[in-house]
């Protein structure tokens, strides 16, 4: 099969990503081999090929997006068949017996593994998954569709709950790409004014015909105090600015596993007044389920453009320069 792995990781003018023929994946008792049929380029897959995140795994192949048909199937699963159209997400294993598995919050897990980091990924013609990690989809997408669902959607979904937005409140987003035009979508959903800060021209049409009561540039204040806000840009310098922006008590959620760093705050303009800073690590596999069971529930609007899977690299290099609108996705 042909596949891309990260040999050395570095500027995107390298060309980071090198394209092999090798084996497809053979499968343990408890795992799936999946047939990808598309995978979401996400921002976590620029960040290991340039090298923004160490390397946990010499040669591994990004993605972690995955729609797939399931080829074949180990001798102790049960609840896929072959043929059956499966998830493949971010999470790839957790230990299960520590303190946070336990408590509910794998998503902390110091074993936890993920895909297309610690184990290769959807940048392929073929993967493998684990039963317990794989996910049933819900119906009414494309392929296309459902792979940003896959770690943009439910991402931005622990996002928005970081957020603790009131009902019927004033959500801020900073950046507007895959993740953040999904979890906009479930905040108006709910009743929420959603006011957009992005740099992008495209993103901010995006935002307007989502429904965003107001749209500017990323540095920009919002036309009203926010109760909550989501930074899903990768940039520090935001932070201040964000937190400048809340009412008395706000949140900010900051959704990404990168940040550039965070310029020093001063206590009474940024802090004081009860605001809060979070942070999202990762995801639950409840937090999969209730994103996936809201997107079977609410059809969500998800913008893709395709790349054949031969253009992974110029779609890395689109997505870095903000060229995408929505989320990129390879079909193999």
């Amino acid at each position: 099969m042909m596949s891309w792995h990260v040999d050395a990781p570095g500027s995107l003018g390298t060309h980071p990503l090198v394209r092999r023929l090798v084996p497809r994946p053979e499968i343990g008792a408890n795992e799936l081999l999946v047939r990808v049929l598309a995978c979401g380029v996400c921002r976590t897959d620029l960040h290991v090929a340039v090298g923004d995140l160490p390397v946990h795994r010499r040669n591994v192949v990004p993605g972690h997006e995955v729609v797939g048909l399931v080829e074949a199937v180990g001798t102790a699963v049960d609840a896929f068949k072959p043929g059956n159209r499966v998830g493949i997400p971010w999470l790839h294993s957790t230990c299960g017996v520590c303190r946070y598995c336990l408590r509910g919050a794998e998503n902390l897990c110091p074993n936890s593994t993920y895909t297309g980091w610690d184990v290769n990924g959807g940048f392929a013609e073929y993967t493998s998954i684990s039963e317990g990690f794989a996910l049933k989809l819900p119906s009414g997408y494309t392929d296309n569709e459902l792979a940003p669902l896959l770690c943009a959607g439910i991402i931005g979904f622990r996002a928005l709950e970081r957020a603790d937005l009131p009902e019927g409140g004033r959500l801020g987003v900073y950046g507007f790409g895959a993740s953040a035009h999904l979890a906009t979508q479930v905040a108006l959903a709910r009743g929420a004014q959603v006011h957009v800060m992005t740099r992008s021209k495209s993103a901010r049409e995006l935002a307007h015909d989502l429904g965003a009561a107001s749209v500017q540039g990323a540095y920009d204040h919002p036309p009203e105090l926010l109760d909550s806000a989501i930074l899903f840009a990768p940039v520090g310098d935001l932070v201040p600015t964000a937190l400048e922006a809340l009412d008395r008590a706000g949140v900010l959620s900051i959704a990404g596993i990168h940040l550039t760093d965070v310029p020093v705050l001063n206590y009474q303009k940024h802090l004081f007044y009860e605001r809060e800073v979070r942070s999202v690590t990762s995801n639950t596999r409840r937090d999969a389920q209730e994103f996936l069971e809201f997107a079977d529930n609410h059809h969500l609007r998800v913008s893709t453009m395709p790349y054949p899977l031969s253009g992974a690299n110029r779609a890395l290099e689109d997505l870095a320069a903000d060229r995408v609108t929505g989320a990129a996705v390879l079909v193999p």
